[in-house]
């Protein structure tokens, strides 16, 4: 029982604006790397995922809410991502 409570007193607020700034800064990071623009792009879909999830659940404190709740902004997150990496794919 040890571990939760840690794990659950550094997942606060602070630490999930601080994971979200380091995720910024990757993504800028990639902005110099040539690289193939397919693999890059499919990287920052994986961030941005991952940000809006943060976002959803933990700024606007969704974490506890109904599930029609959750389904509806994961559902619109997932849609746009694959929206995105649709459009980059076909361009």
């Amino acid at each position: 029982m040890w571990l939760g409570d840690t794990v659950n007193k550094l997942y606060n607020i602070h630490t999930v604006w601080l994971m979200l700034v380091l995720l910024t800064l990757i993504t800028y990071g990639l902005s110099f790397i040539d690289a193939n623009g397919t693999a890059i792009m499919m990287i920052l879909m994986v961030v941005a995922f991952a940000k809006g999830v943060m976002i959803i659940r933990d700024y606007m404190e969704l974490k506890g809410v109904s599930l029609l709740w959750k389904l509806i902004m994961y559902g619109w997150l997932s849609i746009v991502c694959l929206a995105i990496v649709v459009a980059y794919l076909l361009v």
